[in-house]
């Protein structure tokens, strides 16, 4: 599965001041996926060198990584915007209860860990209130490869003398259970098949990273993945992909605004399911190389949406556009396939003036002709994303508190906005 919040209470130490009504204008880059670089940063637990990553986002998620990192042995240097992980020095398998809990991601060093140390604990790894996302599938594919796993008061125990190749065959296409299975694989004995595997652009960026090292991966972005296990993995120097999601909301950004931005450094290639559903709102697309142009419409139109899988349309992304088509003329219908919880956004944008039922994993959107400012809480970090939308695109002031979740998946979305012409500030309280 694709889908990245962390649960826990809202800490209401800082938060966003919009005042809205200005349309975005203007260009700006877009930064290195977060859902592409946990999984590389766990990567290193791989490798016998160094690597080395350029364009890897500032996130709260990326430095509880990296502190997790430090933790287990690994030597971790930042020098502007070149991160250098000296993997090669881990000799520690278990991590701390505390950083697990902070972030769901954490399960990604499971894999590594076995295949490199042959032993890993791990207490379960946080997660939000948007659905369970059980880790079954990947302890079932870990016990494929030979690991024997026992849990014991919120723990999970694993060993493994090495790691051996297996046929495995995955329920659902799930991104993390696929990418975890790979980077086992590459270090284990004889060849592994992932069927029905997840085809998410993050996880080919995993492989070809891991290739890089001299991994011996083969079908990633197919449903079925070949992986036949190497003695060692070296050193490496690779940047992130670009982040789809972080461009399909500066995208809504733009459409709920009636502007027009020019989005560089991303791949339009990964984004055709959301230019398909903002060209059905009403927004003008182009594509122009590594760069997308979005004008946005007077009024969206009302459109239905349904999350799947990639290549459909991303669960990461409904709660924005879900902000956009609050103001679209007619009535939307969006369900959500992937997680059942996650409509954590709408009480906060009925706050806002937005007309929203919510029926199991349906949500009926009867589009209003304006929204108007408000207070709101995030409640996860894809939500708190929407609620900044609606703001931008509200009468009067919103304050987004909550903003905390904001920052676990983009880097200073706000500085990002006002380069674009947003009237939005960050407040500091106590």
């Amino acid at each position: 599965m694709s889908g990245e919040e962390d649960g826990g209470m809202v800490a209401a130490m800082e938060r966003l001041i919009i005042e809205g009504g200005r349309s975005l204008e203007g260009s700006v880059e877009v930064h290195g996926a977060k859902n592409a670089a946990l999984p590389l940063l766990a990567g290193t637990v791989l490798s016998a060198g160094d690597c080395v990553f350029d364009g890897v986002p500032q996130l709260v998620d990326v430095a509880v990584m990296l502190e997790i990192l430090e933790q287990l042995g690994a030597q971790v240097r930042r020098e502007g915007g070149t991160l250098t992980i000296a993997g090669g020095n881990v000799d520690r398998g278990e991590v701390s209860e505390g950083l697990v809990r902070r972030m769901r991601s954490s399960i990604f060093l499971m894999g590594p860990l076995l295949a490199r140390l042959g032993r890993v604990v791990l207490s379960y790894p946080g997660g939000c209130a948007i659905g369970p996302r059980p880790i079954d599938l990947h302890l079932a594919g870990l016990a494929a490869m030979g690991a024997r796993i026992h849990e014991d008061h919120g723990y999970i125990h694993a060993r493994a003398d090495r790691l051996v190749g297996a046929a495995i065959h995955l329920d659902f296409p799930s991104v993390g259970a696929t990418e975890n299975l790979m980077m086992a694989a590459s270090l284990a004995h004889g060849t592994t098949w992932i069927r029905n595997a997840a085809r998410e652009p993050e996880l080919v960026d995993l492989a070809n990273f891991l290739n890089a090292m001299g991994a011996r991966v083969q079908g990633a972005g197919s449903d079925c993945v070949r992986v036949e296990g190497v003695r060692e993995l070296g050193g490496v120097r690779h940047r992130p992909i670009p982040d789809r999601i972080e461009a399909g909301t500066l995208m809504a950004a733009a459409a709920i605004t009636g502007g027009e931005v020019c989005l560089y450094r991303v791949r339009p290639e990964h984004l055709t399911a959301v230019t398909s559903k903002l060209r059905e709102a009403g927004a003008a697309v182009e594509e122009a190389g590594d760069g997308l142009r979005l004008r946005g419409p007077d009024r969206p139109r009302a459109t239905n949406l349904r999350t799947l899988p990639y290549p459909g349309f991303p669960t990461d992304l409904q709660p924005q556009m879900v902000a956009l088509l609050s103001l679209a003329e007619g009535t939307s219908l969006v369900t959500e396939n992937i997680f059942e919880n996650r409509f954590g956004h709408v009480e906060e944008l009925r706050r806002m003036g937005a007309q929203l039922a919510t029926e199991g994993r349906g949500l009926t959107v009867q589009g209003v002709e304006r929204l108007s400012g408000a207070r709101v809480v995030a409640t996860d970090l894809r939500s708190g994303a929407a609620l900044v939308l609606a703001g931008l695109a509200a009468q009067g002031r919103t304050v987004v508190e909550g903003v905390d979740h904001v920052d676990r998946g983009y880097q200073a979305l706000e500085e990002t906005l006002a380069r674009l012409g947003a009237r939005i500030r960050r407040e500091r309280l106590g």
